[in-house]
C-alpha cells in the first residue's frame, strides 16, 4: 500500500502516490547536481531507492521518468549548443555517441568542444 502520509513529489504525486523523504531528496538532488555526470547518477539512485520503499512499480515508473527526462535533456542540450557552434542536433548527438564509445564519460563531455573545433578546421580547409 503506497504511503499517503508523506508530502507529494513530482510526477508520481500526480498519480496519487506520495514518496517519503521528499525534502531530503531535493537537497541530495541539488547538491549532487553540482557534480558533473556522477551527480546525476547519485540523485537518480536515491530517487529510485526511495521509490522502491513504496513499491517496485513506483520505482520502475520513477526510473522510466528519470531516463526519459535525461534523454530529453541531452537532445535539448545538443540543440542549444548546436546553435552556438552552427551544427545540427543530430551531428552533436552522433559526435557525443562516438566520443563516449571511444573515451567514456570524458569523451561525452568533451564531444561538443572537439566537434566544434574539427568543424571549424574543416571549413577553414575548404573541405566542408
Amino acid at each position: 500500500m503506497p504511503n499517503r502520509d508523506a508530502k507529494s513529489s513530482g510526477p508520481v504525486a500526480s498519480q496519487g502516490i506520495r514518496l517519503p523523504l521528499v525534502k531530503t531528496m531535493i537537497v541530495v538532488t541539488f547538491v549532487a547536481g553540482l557534480i558533473p555526470v556522477v551527480g546525476n547518477l547519485i540523485s537518480n539512485v536515491v530517487i529510485v531507492v526511495v521509490s522502491l520503499s513504496v513499491s517496485p512499480y513506483v520505482a520502475l515508473g520513477s526510473l522510466i521518468y528519470l531516463v526519459a527526462i535525461h534523454k530529453l535533456e541531452y537532445f535539448l542540450n545538443a540543440r542549444m549548443v548546436g546553435r552556438q557552434i552552427e551544427a545540427r542536433a543530430w551531428e552533436l548527438l552522433l559526435a557525443m555517441l562516438l566520443m563516449e564509445a571511444m573515451f567514456g564519460i570524458a569523451g561525452l563531455i568533451a564531444a561538443p568542444i572537439y566537434y566544434a573545433y574539427l568543424k571549424d578546421e574543416l571549413i577553414a580547409a575548404g573541405w566542408v
